[in-house]
């Protein structure tokens, strides 16, 4: 008797994503199953479904099930980049003007992970397009975690 051997296939990043409304909010391009994982602390495969609705993303994951603000969403470096309208969209979300503390520990994440100096650099470039949404001390941490990855680039 034969036994034929199953593998279990792999679930695409881009069919979770899911958009449930005709009019598609100007900053879901900047909606990711990476970004989603990252700002709940989860691996990609433990975020089940992501719906983006009208004006508020729907995010369902193991042990997890929440509304979240496209403003927290921080802009990426493979989508199309952010203009002005989309930076008053963001100031007008936010309570104190100054994008949420996860954009430091995403960009910060995105400099840990380049995989040349080139794709740090580009990521740099990105951040400096963005920076006037970024506080000051977020901006220093920035800098100094660009320049530590930029120095073991240069030097390992």
């Amino acid at each position: 008797m034969l036994s034929t051997h199953t593998t279990k296939t792999p679930t695409f990043e881009a069919s979770k994503l899911n958009y449930k409304s005709s009019t598609r909010h100007p900053l879901a391009r900047f909606v990711t199953v990476e970004t989603v994982a990252l700002l709940f602390n989860r691996s990609p495969d433990e975020i089940y479904r992501i719906e983006c609705w009208q004006h508020i993303v729907y995010v369902r994951g193991k042990g997890l099930s929440r509304f979240v603000s496209y403003a927290d969403f921080p802009p990426i470096l493979e989508a199309e980049p952010p203009t002005p309208q989309d930076m008053v969209r963001w100031r007008k979300r936010w309570k104190s003007q100054i994008a949420p503390e996860f954009w430091t520990i995403f960009y910060r994440y995105q400099f840990n992970r380049a995989k040349s100096e080139s794709q740090l650099l580009a990521w740099g470039q990105f951040v400096a397009l963005v920076k006037g949404l970024l506080s000051t001390a977020a901006l220093q941490h920035l800098r100094q975690a660009y320049q530590l990855e930029q120095y073991w680039w240069r030097h390992f």
